[in-house]
């Protein structure tokens, strides 16, 4: 009897079939002998204490014209299944965090939840990153614009960012001649009631902003270097940047192993590193990509090895 794999995930008819990392995954899963179920985070909910969804039987294929096969939604315990794969694209608000609570009472189930449904609310992707002190650059992490603004005063030039979007969405660099500090802070913070985080400005993003993937503990020893486009600071792929797949730097396997050896004891099984010049930025835990662009210089498959990685939790 197959196992069964279920996937929260945006709507499957709306991804990027050349990029998509989840799409990548439920191959992978497929070819493992997986029976699929998509689930999309509305239709997910609580009867009493059983964990339930409405839920997809989904058939993928490796083709661009049609890549998916949906049969009609139909109401399921979600503790029948196997694993569930948390994959639901940010923003991080409060209807996430309730959908996390949902998939503990599956995991007390007995269920396994990737990645791990406490570790997914604990660690913030720009929060978890500060507890890695020795490798983060010079950052402040408030809402107090007067705090903001000396931290500018201090570095020169920053970045501001918020802590719950993707993608490079309402990030902001300064320097501190700009005139238009205080209304970015004032629209980022709303009028100092919403918590941000500054980072010194690091110049080497101009050779990209590097992508690491860890899986299940072990680094992939390529990365893809997201570059700026020409007059922009953000190397994110949805703001325009293009990627280069890159071997990593000795800097860059110290970052990962040493963190990597904290996911793994969280349950955060796939997970993605931001690292620009030799300073780690971000730790992505909720839907990382670049998978495919990496996947394609490998002599082996990021999505084999995520499926090996399930197959020895369960």
């Amino acid at each position: 009897m197959s196992k069964k794999l279920g996937i929260i995930m945006d709507p499957i008819r709306s991804i990027n079939f050349k990029k998509d990392t989840s799409l990548l995954i439920l191959l992978a899963a497929k070819k493992s002998g997986f029976t699929l179920y998509l689930i999309e985070q509305n239709d997910l909910y609580l009867d009493s204490d059983e964990p339930r969804a409405l839920t997809a039987e989904l058939n993928v294929f490796d083709d661009e014209k049609e890549w998916f096969e949906l049969k009609p939604k139909r109401d399921i315990s979600i503790s029948d299944l196997d694993v569930i794969l948390m994959r639901k694209d940010p923003p991080f608000n409060k209807e996430y965090i309730y959908s996390t609570y949902i998939l503990e009472a599956a995991k007390r189930k007995g269920v396994l939840i990737v990645n791990d449904p406490q570790s997914l609310r604990d660690c913030n992707e720009k929060i978890f990153a500060t507890e890695f002190k020795q490798f983060t650059p010079p950052l402040i992490v408030t809402k107090n614009i007067k705090l903001l603004k000396a931290f500018l005063a201090q570095n020169e030039e920053v970045v501001y960012k918020p802590l719950d979007g993707m993608g490079g969405e309402s990030i902001f660099k300064v320097n501190y001649k700009d005139e238009n500090i205080n209304v970015i802070l004032e629209t980022l913070t709303k009028f100092g009631t919403r918590t941000i985080m500054a980072q010194k400005y690091i110049t080497d993003i101009r050779n990209g902003d590097k992508r690491i993937l860890i899986i299940g503990g072990r680094v992939i020893p390529l990365c893809l270097a997201r570059i700026p486009p020409k007059g922009e600071f953000r190397g994110n792929l949805a703001a325009g940047g293009s990627g280069i797949v890159k071997q990593l730097s000795e800097r860059d396997l110290l970052i990962a192993n040493s963190v990597a050896e904290i996911c793994v004891k969280r349950g955060l099984l796939f997970v993605g590193l931001d690292i620009i010049g030799n300073f780690l930025t971000e730790i992505n835990v909720t839907s990382p990509t670049c998978a495919r662009e990496i996947d394609k210089e490998l002599d082996f498959s990021i999505g084999d090895l995520f499926m090996e990685c399930i197959s020895k939790r369960l």
